[in-house]
């Protein structure tokens, strides 16, 4: 039993019967209510990463042509120049080499973000970046895009597994960039116009000077999956205390053409790829997550 000195009339208070010594006045009634759960806290200076999603992630096309450059790569790079996550957060190449992990994949849409998932929980790293979904949206024509129901079901079972296997991971989520205004980038430019017709992402990038009332409709709809899928990355992290989304900061971010590789004009190139890094630098070591 607690012992607590009241102000004076307490003594007629007890004598008069109105308190007995077992009830505090201060405090309601909490009989039978639930034990808060403490506030999961955000780890701003994570030691250790891996990172999942496709080829931007791999640094493709960033050095050499139609090659992944993993170590320009803005999640787990060693570059200088481009100062990579992982060089900002560990410090040196050796502690990169040590301590991060790079499981994307050239090509990789939403369904492999599963098993890329697994082999990084297998390190139980500190935090784990995902950037995925531009493949999912960058099809020979809309109708063969990723369903969005689809592209949920498939994140949703990535974060999952994750969870099951690495329970304090921390998770990084990168929206989809935003394909139409790439296409409104390099559309007035010869050499890209040459490039894209290697058929590079053609749901959006076909016929880049095409402005027909049916081409117009394509790229919109390109552009609306992106924004569903981004809806996706939002809401399923939003539901885990130990996920944070970019806000969006990746599909706002204005690409222009010295921030894309020469080769396709598609992917970053190592000015992009810096970019990316400070994007993701930012939101992760800032003290709230981006809305």
């Amino acid at each position: 039993m607690r012992t607590r000195t009241y102000a004076l009339g307490l003594g007629a208070l007890l004598a008069a019967g109105t308190l007995t010594a077992c009830e505090d006045p201060s405090e309601p009634e909490t009989k039978g209510a639930p034990a808060k759960k403490p506030a999961v806290v955000w780890d701003r200076s994570p030691g250790s990463i891996a990172a999942v999603g496709d080829s931007i992630t791999r640094g493709f096309d960033a050095c050499v042509v139609l090659s992944d450059c993993p170590e320009v790569s803005w999640a787990t790079g060693t570059d200088a120049k481009v100062q990579s996550l992982a060089l900002r957060l560990l410090g040196e190449p050796a502690a990169i080499s040590q301590r991060s992990w790079n499981y994307a994949r050239t090509g990789a849409k939403v369904v492999d973000l599963p098993a890329q998932m697994a082999k990084s929980a297998k390190h139980r790293p500190d935090l784990v970046t995902v950037l995925v979904g531009a493949n999912d949206a960058c099809a020979d024509s809309p109708e063969e895009m990723t369903p969005v129901a689809d592209f949920r079901a498939s994140f949703t079972t990535a974060l999952q597994d994750l969870r099951r296997a690495a329970p304090k991971t921390q998770v990084y989520v990168s929206s989809v960039p935003d394909l139409k205004r790439l296409w409104q980038t390099g559309r007035d430019n010869p050499l890209s116009r040459q490039i894209w017709k290697l058929g590079i992402c053609a749901s959006m990038l076909a016929e880049p000077q095409d402005v027909s009332a049916k081409a117009s409709a394509r790229r919109t709809s390109v552009q609306n999956r992106v924004v569903a899928y981004n809806s996706v990355l939002k809401d399923v992290c939003g539901k885990d205390p130990r996920c944070r989304y970019d806000g969006g900061a990746v599909f706002d971010y204005r690409f222009d053409d010295q921030e894309l590789s020469r080769w396709d004009w598609f992917h970053p190139n190592k000015n992009g790829q810096g970019e990316l890094a400070e994007i993701a630098y930012r939101n992760i070591t800032a003290a709230r997550p981006p809305r």
